[in-house]
């Protein structure tokens, strides 16, 4: 084992972290008697070698001796290194065109040496048989004789979790060699229904929704909702797990985060993919397994909804019902999904405010959570109540700002609940007269204040809003995000905020100039005062400045008819960005859709992120942005939310509900 290993210059080679050097003491960890010291060589070899699925020169130059160590039976727990061989191919599946690339070199040499894996089918240990079916159906491109081998092994093993990898190896196999699928899928049929097991039978079903639908029983889902209770109620036939090192790894901390049943977890978000865009099925599923009587199974099916709510359009109020009774379960674990789940839902989450009023009233120490290290924050039934618009939360947050620990996110909260909120002002006033000016947190502290007074449309806090834009050190680092912030919050106030002018015409020969020049247009409403000062900063062309500049002068319209000029070569810039701001301006100054209208229809379909600006553009435009109405209409019309769920910034309910909202509000206008 390892001969040639010293041959290699690794020296000359990298991975993430520079020089690959250090990677023949990493595959030598990955043989060692040493439990801690393979894990933490694997570790390694995923933080480095194979970051975060890329693929260097020295992952290339790895794969030979990777299957060297799974195929001696002397290495221990070598199924976390065929999972790392399976993970460095498969990330060269979609891109084999590619002859040069390295994405398809890892493909191709995993490949190559894929003979190992069948061998590996048949090994004594179960975790190598397990990840090894599955390496054998992707990697080995004989598929009559892995289907033989995969039948074979149906047969005789034993141990549920590889049966249950040999299923998804038919699928894959399937869906691989379309030639074979047939075969296969006869087999995952035989597989989903009696005697088998209910964890085989939902492993075989999951697969066949994903290659062979027309093969799913047609009671789907009460088949597989009896199949979950079944499976948590029989106990599972398999091979003792090895004692696991407690190492300072991200394997490590991953391991201790892992579902009670991440088995089952895996079961059903196979089978949830398969079925993808079977909403009412899937809301049916997730109803089914909510109402379970195992606290595990309703567990997983918590996790799996923000999957299904995130990624598609579709009248969740039962779901979300159910998910909010979950809320009153003793779980800890449990609970906290639920709150997790219903947190990115904000107003979607109202069928749950129910419950999570009672959360908060009956357990006030969730309120706030404390962390060992950094700030306390609001706790997440708290956050959810009050992202729901549910009025009721505000009394929830008045006694929290009375509390002697209030976090400072609270004021973000507050956003939500509109008018309701309004009792709040006076303390979130005197909140912002205390904030230190020369405090390195102003910006944490006073920013979620700012925000708040300025959804409350509180006027009278413009003197504690002039504090701050003119009390702070210049040499502050928060300072100029700080002062933009306020300045927004002065803008949004209009003419109310007149005393405000001089310190905003102060403010236009700095580094806030476009903020000060937005703001100081809707306070006071002189063109003259600020069209120089945006048209000095769009031929800044520092950073985002043009952009911001862009952004400003459209919310001008026609007043900024003499920026055109300047505004016109945007729309041409190799940046795309760039060329949308520039084009959403020159459509709110010129009303003229020809330029623009051809830009944005592009941008619409190429990057749905940019939707949201889009529309709020033609919402501004009133009648002469219908242009757009057509894509309204279609983006209305769709049932999957318009941002990749997968992509879990937190915020896609949001704003899609957002998007979704803007676009009625047109249409309805028109």
């Amino acid at each position: 084992m390892f001969s040639g290993i010293d041959e290699v210059d690794w020296a000359s080679m990298r991975h993430a972290y520079g020089s690959a050097e250090d990677v023949p003491g990493l595959l030598r960890g990955l043989a060692s008697a040493d439990p801690a010291e393979r894990e933490t060589a694997l570790d390694a070899m995923y933080g480095g070698v194979h970051h975060q699925g890329d693929v260097y020169d020295s992952t290339l130059a790895c794969i030979p001796f990777l299957l060297e160590l799974v195929a001696n039976e002397a290495v221990r727990e070598r199924s976390g290194i065929v999972e790392l061989l399976v993970s460095i191919g498969q990330e060269g599946e979609p891109r084999e065109e590619i002859a040069d690339d390295a994405y398809a070199m890892a493909c191709t040499a995993v490949r190559a040496g894929a003979e190992v894996f069948a061998r590996l089918t048949a090994d004594r240990d179960a975790g190598v048989r397990r990840t090894s079916a599955v390496a054998l159906a992707r990697f080995h491109d004989e598929p009559a004789r892995v289907l033989g081998l995969l039948r074979e092994r149906i047969t005789v093993e034993r141990d549920d979790r590889v049966l249950l990898a040999l299923a998804e190896s038919l699928g894959v196999l399937a869906r691989r060699h379309p030639g074979h699928a047939a075969d296969a899928v006869d087999l995952l049929a035989v597989q989903s229904a009696p005697p088998f097991g209910p964890g085989l039978r939902l492993a075989a079903l999951g697969q066949l929704a994903g290659c062979a639908p027309d093969r799913l029983p047609a009671d789907l889902v009460p088949t597989v909702v009896r199949l979950l209770r079944d499976r948590s109620e029989r106990p599972p036939c398999r091979s003792e797990e090895p004692d696991r090192p407690d190492t300072d790894t991200l394997i490590g901390k991953l391991r201790k985060l892992r579902p009670l049943d991440e088995e089952g977890a895996q079961l059903l978000r196979t089978l949830h993919t398969a079925l993808d865009g079977r909403v009412a099925d899937r809301i049916a599923l997730l109803a089914g397994q909510l109402s379970s009587p195992s606290t595990t199974d309703r567990c997983n099916a918590v996790w799996m909804s923000s999957g299904l709510l995130r990624g598609w359009r579709a009248d969740y109020r039962k779901l979300v019902t159910l998910i909010g009774a979950q809320l009153t379960t003793p779980d800890d674990r449990l609970r906290e999904a639920a709150e997790s789940v219903l947190g990115d839902l904000f107003a979607l989450a109202a069928p749950a405010a129910d419950h999570l009023l009672a959360l908060v009233t009956s357990r006030p120490e969730l309120r706030v959570r404390q962390w060992q290290h950094g700030a306390p924050t609001v706790g997440e039934a708290v956050k959810s109540l009050a992202r729901t618009g549910d009025p009721r939360a505000v009394s929830v947050l008045a006694e929290m700002l009375d509390a002697p620990v209030v976090p400072d996110e609270l004021g973000n909260l507050i956003v939500h609940l509109g008018p309701a909120a309004a009792p709040l002002a006076p303390e979130l006033r005197r909140r912002l007269g205390a904030v230190p000016l020369d405090s390195r947190r102003a910006y944490e502290q006073g920013a979620p204040l700012l925000h708040a007074l300025t959804a409350l449309r509180d006027t009278r806090c413009v003197p504690e809003v002039l504090r701050l834009l003119l009390g702070m050190p210049d040499e502050l680092p928060v300072r100029d995000v700080v002062v933009k912030t306020a300045v927004e919050t002065l803008g949004a106030f209009g003419p109310a905020a007149r005393e405000a002018i001089p310190a905003l015409r102060r403010l236009l020969d700095t580094e806030s100039a476009i903020a000060a020049a937005e703001a100081l247009w809707l306070v006071e409403g002189d063109a003259s005062a600020v069209l120089p000062v945006l048209r000095r900063e769009l031929a800044d062309g520092r950073g985002f400045r043009p952009r911001a500049a862009a952004g400003a002068l459209g919310l001008l319209g026609p007043a900024a008819h003499a920026a055109l000029p300047e505004l016109y070569p945007m729309t041409r810039s190799d940046d795309f960005w760039e060329r949308l701001d520039g084009a959403c301006a020159v459509w709110r100054i010129s009303g003229d859709p020809d330029v623009a209208v051809p830009l944005l229809r592009a941008a619409w379909a190429r990057n749905p992120d940019t939707r949201c600006a889009i529309a709020a553009c033609v919402a501004d435009l009133g009648p002469a942005g219908t242009p757009f109405h057509d894509l309204l209409r279609t983006e209305l019309a769709e049932t999957r939310r318009h941002q990749d769920p997968t992509a879990r910034y937190g915020s896609e309910v949001y704003q899609d509900e957002r998007l979704l909202r803007i676009c009625r509000g047109v249409l309805r206008d028109a």
